[in-house]
């Protein structure tokens, strides 16, 4: 019982802590060894050394290059001024009166895109400022708006997206980042029907009540627009990520010999093992290429790629740091109690299972790539050979799972929420509401509904 305990005991104080804004770098090996301790762990320090340090590592390996392309990409969108080109030109499409929609097209085609949520919300929010007081849409509705485009159906649901979530499940189950697009596509339409069905909703409730923007001190620059670069040329990095990513993992890497990989000098490893991480740091590397080439008089390269080298740095060490805190609590005894209650709520059903342990763990971390990164490290295999027993395809098992990381993450504690928070000069009793039906509510629906889906119609 005290084994069990003092796993719940360090969740729990990984929840109150990162809430209360302590950073996971520091929690996540300290609140480990204190389950270790109480667990009566052989030695503290074998478990930090041994397993937690070993599998942080494990995580860098595999997906340093991808953090460190992205955010790149995303620093040279930004100094650009791609992003905002994108941002302006789907605002003044879509007009004031359509401020919410415009907002999340906005968020939803850069994130799609490869850009990091941290920069879309950072370029997106002065257009959504100017929008909603324009149309006098209240201020509160803005990191809804933005939730919706950026960590919804373009971080887990739509096909292609090189979200990180995305990519994960690829390095378990020989997949890739198009698994089971019919199914992620239909979950991805629910995400966006009901979240703008909500957000239409509390607009109408705020004119109702006759409540306009409010008054705020935004502090947002004022946009040279006459600087920004054309639509056409912000967007095709985009497009470039998203049709080299198609290009290499349906053409490419599999008709190419790579019959090298079976060394052991390289892991002694399939091509699909790696191919769906190789083609979107091979789609990420181009789409760079083709922004410096067109803006290299315009940008300050030498700045951007500095900037972006540091701020890949605390989102994968964060990110890795959870996957170390979950491999620790998945070695202590306790551990396999919990494990084993988890699996028998589905009947041996490795979708259910998956969707269980994966949204449980995302809610324990407030972080979708966090509890799916743990989940797979705990149960890829065993819910990989659950599923080859069932006649599930991997590319299902990709998808659902995909999904379940993002059911439940968008608890208070989530990183990226408090982020969202303070760019956009907001709290919790603001707007969280708005971020707790669009993040969570509707992403459980989804989910639900892409396990129905398959039931009815399999794989699609």
């Amino acid at each position: 019982m005290l084994e069990v305990s003092s796993i719940f005991l360090s969740i729990a104080l990984l929840m109150f802590f990162a809430y209360r804004g302590f950073s996971v770098l520091l929690l996540a090996p300290f609140l480990a060894l204190t389950a270790v301790f109480l667990s009566g762990g052989e030695s503290l320090l074998a478990y930090y050394t041994q397993i937690f340090m070993v599998k942080l590592g494990d995580f860098v390996t595999v997906y340093f290059p991808l953090f460190l392309l992205s955010a790149i990409f995303g620093k040279i969108m930004e100094n650009s001024g791609s992003a905002r080109s994108i941002a302006e030109y789907v605002s003044d499409k879509m007009g004031s009166e359509n401020a919410i929609l415009a907002v999340v097209l906005s968020c939803s085609v850069l994130t799609y895109g490869g850009v990091s949520l941290f920069v879309v919300a950072f370029a997106v929010y002065p257009i959504a400022v100017a929008l909603f007081r324009k149309s006098h849409t209240p201020k509160r509705l803005i990191p809804g708006a933005i939730a919706l485009g950026s960590f919804t159906f373009t971080m887990v649901a739509f096909p292609g997206t090189p979200a990180i979530q995305n990519a994960i499940p690829a390095q378990y189950f020989g997949t890739n980042t198009f698994a089971a697009p019919g199914i992620g596509v239909m979950a991805g339409l629910i995400m966006f029907a009901l979240g703008m069905l909500w957000l239409k909703n509390q607009l109408r409730i705020a004119r109702k009540n006759l409540e306009g923007y409010g008054s705020h001190d935004d502090k947002v620059m004022a946009v040279d627009a006459g600087n920004l670069p054309s639509f056409l040329a912000a967007i095709i990095p985009v497009i470039v990520v998203i049709l080299a990513n198609y290009i290499c993992v349906r053409f490419v890497f599999p008709n190419m010999d790579t019959s090298y990989l079976e060394q052991e000098k390289y892991g002694a490893i399939d091509i699909k093992t790696v191919a769906s991480n190789w083609a979107i740091i091979t789609s990420v590397f181009f789409a760079i290429a083709f922004l410096v080439a067109h803006h290299r008089k315009k940008i300050d390269l030498t700045k951007c790629l500095n900037a972006g080298a540091v701020d890949a740095l605390v989102p994968i060490f964060n990110t890795a740091s959870v996957v170390g805190y979950g491999a620790v609590i998945n070695s202590l005894p306790g551990f396999a109690t919990l494990r084993d209650g988890l699996l028998s709520l589905s009947s041996g059903n490795p979708l259910i299972s998956g969707t269980c342990v994966t949204g449980a763990l995302a809610a324990v971390t407030g972080s979708a790539s966090g509890g799916l990164s743990i989940s797979l490290e705990m149960l890829g295999s065993k819910l990989l050979e659950m599923a080859n027993s069932s006649g599930i395809a991997p590319e299902v098992l990709h998808r659902i799972i995909c999904l379940a990381s993002s059911t439940l993450h968008a608890l208070p504690h989530n990183g990226a929420i408090i982020t969202l928070f303070v760019i956009c000069g907001l709290g919790h009793r603001d707007s969280y509401r708005d971020i707790f039906v669009i993040g969570l509510v509707n992403t459980c629906v989804a989910t639900v509904a892409a396990l129905v889906l398959y039931g009815m119609f399999g794989a699609f």
